[in-house]
């Protein structure tokens, strides 16, 4: 296996540390539109493994994610077998176009960007996430190649334990819930509390400030006021209590592709402060990705907002010294047991900053959303996992996966014990 990495950001960089530790594959080609930030990962991992172990493995380029042609040639030059997209999701187009025009398989950890409906935006989809990906779906099986999509942890994990729950806890499934929550902090230099989102904000503010999408069976996919619905989640191992509330999200676009359950959400524990900024930028239309005429001390330019909030943000990648807590990712499932009794279960995995920095100097929610794709991608190099056409992670058996990613790095695994709560008495 030969494994394009396009991008080195927070994410792509955690991709290839988690990777390091791991002989699954023949070659990684770590690039990056800076090629002295895919450089800079490759020396952090000669720092920590030694260069003896890193340069034979690991390879440095430049890649230009916004244009197909630039991906297929750097696919083609590397004779990757895989093309690992780690790049904001506004990039997913032209990476998904090249992976396919070089005959490459293909991973991501979010899809293709929504657009609203003109009408009716808070009732009705228009464009959903990943449909311009599953309308090729057709054309990756013609070409017997994968394009495994939404391998990240939310989408991702939280899609393989809601297959887990079909196949081994639940005969009948009321709601596949998936329920994000963490006890986060970043502080400044002084140590006062600050506002860093922990993630993309470019990322953040397409999922938070578009209408959430939600699925029933009698119903179908239908869309609500962003952040609607609210409820308190009690997420496990010292989290608590976090209000939950809806955000647009690729689960509930992916899981009723192949899992039977009457209702599929996805809600994410913000809190009142994220909210009522995210509320701002968009009142002040700083969430616009359209460009817009600025004057500058060299003259006219033109920018989109959303671009100049990004850039006045700290860097997720950069944050982690800075943080404490832990961050949760899970599903949450109602519905009718195995035996016939009513079921409530959470499954799920905790990321502790702590430890994130502390083995791999990068900050939890990156982390944990890094180690889905380096797993999946161990087990199609195994056989465990294999498939032809645009498919989602719970296209496939999850035992492998939570076999492999809880087993003891002693004995071949990933050391990630993952966890599951039954809440019902």
């Amino acid at each position: 296996m030969r494994i394009l990495l396009v991008g080195s950001g927070g994410v792509g960089d955690a991709i290839a540390k988690i990777a390091a530790r791991r002989s699954f594959f023949e070659k990684l080609i770590v690039t990056d539109y800076d090629e002295s930030r895919a450089e800079r990962t490759v020396e952090w991992l000669r720092q920590r493994h030694g260069a003896d172990l890193i340069d034979p493995r690991f390879e440095v380029d430049r890649i230009d994610a916004s244009s197909a042609d630039s991906v297929a040639e750097v696919a083609r030059r590397h004779g990757a077998t895989h093309v690992m997209n780690a790049v904001e999701p506004s990039f997913v187009p032209t990476v998904f176009a090249g992976a396919r025009a070089a005959g490459a398989n293909y991973l991501d950890m979010a899809m293709s960007l929504s657009h609203p409906h003109p009408e009716r935006p808070f009732s009705e989809p228009g464009e959903k996430l990943g449909d311009a990906q599953f309308a090729a779906h057709d054309d990756w099986v013609a070409a017997e190649s994968l394009a495994l999509v939404g391998i990240g942890v939310e989408p991702g994990l939280s899609n393989v334990f809601a297959r887990y729950a079909c196949d081994h806890l639940f005969s009948e499934v009321d709601e596949l819930g998936t329920r994000d929550g963490a006890n986060l902090v970043v502080h400044d230099d002084d140590g006062n509390e600050i506002f860093a989102p922990s993630f993309s904000i470019w990322t953040t503010i397409e999922e938070c400030l578009n209408p959430p999408v939600v699925w029933e069976a009698d119903r179908g996919w239908f869309t609500t006021p962003p952040f609607s619905e609210p409820e308190v989640f009690t997420f496990p191992e010292g989290i608590g209590p976090v209000e939950c509330v809806n955000v647009e999200h690729e689960e509930v676009l992916m899981m009723p592709r192949w899992l039977t359950a009457k209702r599929v959400t996805f809600k994410y524990g913000l809190g009142n402060e994220f909210i009522t900024v995210l509320k701002t930028l968009h009142q002040l239309h700083l969430d616009s990705i359209a460009p817009i005429r600025v004057r500058s001390a060299s003259g006219p330019v033109e920018v989109a907002p959303r671009d100049v909030v990004a850039a006045a943000l700290p860097d997720p990648a950069t944050i982690g010294p800075r943080m404490t807590g832990k961050t949760c990712a899970g599903v949450w499932v109602t519905g009718t047991g195995i035996d016939g009794k009513p079921r409530e279960v959470y499954l799920y995995h905790v990321s502790d900053n702590e430890w994130t920095m502390r083995e791999y100097e990068s900050q939890c929610v990156v982390w944990q959303t890094a180690l889905n794709p380096v797993v999946a991608l161990e087990l199609l190099a195994s056989g465990a996992w294999s498939g032809a056409g645009v498919l989602g992670p719970e296209c496939f058996d999850a035992v492998p996966f939570l076999e492999l990613m809880a087993k003891a790095e002693a004995e071949g695994g990933y050391g990630q014990a993952w966890g599951m709560e039954d809440r019902l008495a």
